[in-house]
């Protein structure tokens, strides 16, 4: 199968491309900048330079190609107080990835997630998996949009992510609370710590996004989750443990304060399951978990952003 994706240098696409081909699959990969084209051709890959920006050349790929994953968002935007402008530019490319693939029954794959799904329950795959064409405001309603594709010949599928995708090299949020823990000589856990994340090894996401491209029946909802409630105080203190810090409650109404604009997402208790996508597409994760792979130590050898 000739896969298109975006996002294919980045940290999980850099892991489904050499699923992708050693599986036999042909991919080509989307590159905004030369190390990424580099990286990418070294992987085994074709490349085709441009941005979420050149709707016109995705279209063209996405139209010679027999499936797509989308992986890319603009988080750099996002992260800088331009969220709805990285959603709404997210919801563009799907629209017009539904478009050029309408009618063809050729898959279409792409990423969301699970964080604030379902607050203070586990949340499931049928959670918010209703078709929408016309859905709008947050990643959510572009994984709402992305289902409604079945009907038109898409065989569309929402892959949401655990927010701690892990690994060695791996540069999200876990990284950061490793840093806010460095700067701020504790590691923090808001109130008594037993809110909980998801979580799933960036090897094992990999393996899935392969088996949603083969595998997964049209209006997909899948999950991409090893573990579905992690405790944050138990992150905490292996953060702790490994940096020689104390490990601290931090109040509710501190934890913006404490964690800046982590200070939300780390109050959130928000589990979820991913028992339907198992049974669906028969998804063994079989890498460690997120506290064994913090005890590795590869978190703590280089100072955290």
């Amino acid at each position: 199968m000739r896969v298109f994706v975006t996002g294919a240098s980045g940290w999980i696409g850099s892991a489904v491309v050499p699923e992708l081909i050693a599986a036999g699959h042909q991919v080509v990969g989307l590159a905004r900048s030369d190390a990424s084209a580099a990286a990418l051709a070294a992987a085994g890959a074709e490349v085709q330079r441009g941005t979420l920006d050149d709707l016109d050349g995705l279209a063209a790929a996405a139209a010679a190609a027999d499936g797509v994953i989308h992986l890319a968002f603009k988080h750099d935007i996002a992260f800088s107080g331009g969220f709805q402008e990285a959603t709404d530019a997210d919801r563009r490319v799907v629209e017009m990835f539904g478009e050029a693939l309408a009618g063809s029954g050729r898959p279409l794959v792409i990423a969301s997630g699970t964080l604030g799904l379902a607050l203070g329950r586990v949340a499931t795959e049928q959670d918010g998996a209703t078709p929408d064409p016309s859905a709008s405001g947050d990643r959510s309603a572009t994984g709402r949009l992305t289902l409604s594709l079945a009907s038109r010949g898409v065989r569309s599928c929402v892959m949401r992510l655990a927010p701690t995708v892990h690994g060695e090299g791996d540069y999200g949020f876990v990284p950061m609370l490793v840093g806010i823990a460095r700067a701020k000589g504790v590691s923090g856990y808001v109130d008594d710590g037993s809110n909980r994340w998801t979580a799933v090894h960036r090897l094992d996401a990999a393996h899935l996004f392969r088996l949603a491209l083969e595998q997964a029946p049209a209006g997909s909802m899948l999950h991409a989750v090893a573990e579905e409630g992690v405790p944050m105080r138990a992150i905490a203190e292996v953060i702790g443990r490994h940096l020689d810090v104390p490990v601290a409650s931090i109040p509710l109404e501190k934890a913006g304060e404490h964690f800046g604009w982590l200070g939300g997402p780390v109050a959130m208790d928000s589990p979820a399951s991913s028992t339907l996508t198992r049974e669906l597409l028969g998804w063994q994760p079989t890498q460690p978990g997120l506290i064994d792979d913090l005890e590795k130590g590869h978190y703590f050898h280089t100072p955290s952003a």
